[in-house]
């Protein structure tokens, strides 16, 4: 065996056979799921006692879980809207009150800017 004479020289790995032997890829979906089980439903969880689905991209209440609370979620929209309702009007008298700031306090500028040059020019006659 020489020292130095022969390199490292790995085999040839052989040419790969089919990626799968099963046929299971050759079904259409549908049968996919019956024959692996992929079938799971729609999602649903329980908060608080009420059990909700998803449906449609959003949670939806199923049914006879809510019957009791209906009118506490209407009581309760009714109150949310009455408070937008309030917001609004505040942030409009706040507006309100803004401008009448701004507007006093430029007529009290021009107020002192004038009662300068009054001072300024009797303090020059004398």
């Amino acid at each position: 065996m020489p020292l130095f004479g022969s390199t490292f020289s790995p085999k040839k790995t052989p040419p790969r056979k089919c990626a799968s032997l099963s046929n299971l890829h050759l079904l259409d979906r549908s049968t996919r799921e019956i024959e692996l089980g992929l079938e799971y439903g729609t999602p649903t969880m329980n908060l608080a006692g009420q059990s909700l689905k998803f449906e449609n991209g959003q949670w939806v209440a199923e049914s006879g879980s809510f019957t009791g609370d209906r009118r506490e979620m209407q009581r309760l929209r009714k109150r949310n809207q009455q408070l937008e309702e309030e917001n609004n009007l505040l942030r409009l008298k706040v507006d309100i009150l803004l401008d009448m700031l701004s507007e006093t306090t430029a007529e009290s500028h021009l107020m002192e800017k004038e009662l300068e040059e009054l001072k300024n020019h009797s303090r020059r006659r004398k």
